[in-house]
């Protein structure tokens, strides 16, 4: 990781894109010139999950569009406010896992760790999305305990970086907090999970590189892109600012209905992806959050889906189908087997 930062074509501040973010469906609905009768179910379900929407996000979607797979992402529905059974508020069973708070210990020779509540957009299928962040944050008040935990188990060779969004941190946090973990020898790789440069690719910029230019061993960065609409010109330049400095490149999208559940969309996800220098990884099954059951797509449809995407793509092109299930001690294919 030794070639110089390039600069930025076009400097931003990205906590100012930040702050300027959409807040409400009102101003949402105005920008994008979407129908007022849309809105009264979405100041309802935004009053149970507020709406965030970067402005450069929202640049991208259609106007007029309810429709258009971006806003489908982010806009509140009234389904959200319907109980569904078989749908939870911790659907993954982080709250289990977690024997520091903010530190989630699942699978061996990994850990995660919480290092913040806020995202520059609310999906609104997040799976975290009735999460403690209050409670549970690695870089809060237990910062030390959650070094002397990883310290003292050798199995531990990987540590991710998640949220919220940890890109939603300061570098300076951040900075600090890897370069601890840069002192704990067995800590092989740092992973950061973020969609902070899909959705902000200001926040790319010479301060982010160089800390983790600073990281003196393998950097993993996991996007989470789930529509290659997302993917405009400022998003694959921030990916390209990334690979340069020697960061491997990473997706992982979630399979959700009336967004990406054709094989059209995911075969032109994968290869956007790749053509900005990212590898495709992951692509989910709708984690089971009270909230988000109208995004479920069933097992029967994803697996023909994929034998289309396979037929149309290389095998590197292909992400691995899987879901999470809590308890289990790994993330799970979905084969013909398998039924979720």
């Amino acid at each position: 990781m030794t070639q110089p930062i390039q600069p930025l074509t076009r400097q931003a501040c990205w906590r100012q894109e930040l702050a300027c973010a959409y807040t409400s469906p009102e101003q949402l609905a105005a920008a994008l010139a979407l129908p007022a009768d849309a809105l009264m179910s979405a100041r309802s379900a935004a009053q149970q999950f507020s709406l965030r929407v970067p402005r450069g996000y929202a640049a991208r979607m259609r106007r007029g569009d309810l429709n258009d797979p971006l806003l489908k992402q982010v806009w509140p529905v009234a389904d959200e406010m319907e109980r569904q059974q078989g749908f939870f508020g911790d659907p993954v069973g982080d709250l289990a896992a977690m024997p520091v708070p903010g530190l989630l210990h699942k699978y061996h020779g990994r850990v995660l760790l919480v290092v913040g509540g806020a995202c520059a957009v609310h999906c609104r299928y997040c799976f975290r999305r009735h999460f403690p962040y209050g409670q549970a944050n690695a870089l809060a008040r237990q910062r030390d305990r959650v070094l002397d935990y990883i310290g003292q188990d050798e199995s531990i060779s990987e540590v991710i970086l998640s949220g919220g969004d940890p890109l939603s941190v300061s570098d300076s946090h951040l900075s600090a907090l890897v370069g601890q973990l840069a002192q704990i020898p067995h800590v092989k790789r740092l992973r950061i999970h973020t969609r902070l440069p899909v959705m902000l690719p200001e926040r790319v910029d010479n301060a982010l590189l160089a800390w983790i230019s600073a990281f003196p061993r393998q950097v993993i960065v996991v996007f989470h892109t789930n529509h290659a609409n997302e993917i405009d010109q400022s998003v694959a330049r921030g990916f390209a600012r990334l690979s340069t400095i020697g960061v491997t490149l990473l997706n992982q999208s979630v399979l959700l209905k009336g967004v990406n559940d054709d094989a059209d969309a995911l075969c032109e996800l994968s290869e956007a992806l790749y053509a900005s220098g990212v590898l495709p990884y992951y692509l989910h099954m709708l984690d089971k959050v009270q909230g988000a059951a109208h995004f479920q797509v069933s097992a029967d449809y994803a697996l023909q889906l994929m034998d289309i995407v396979r037929q149309r793509l290389p095998g590197y092109l292909v992400p691995n189908l899987v879901y999470e299930q809590a308890g289990a001690l790994s993330k799970l294919p979905l084969t013909g087997g398998v039924r979720k």
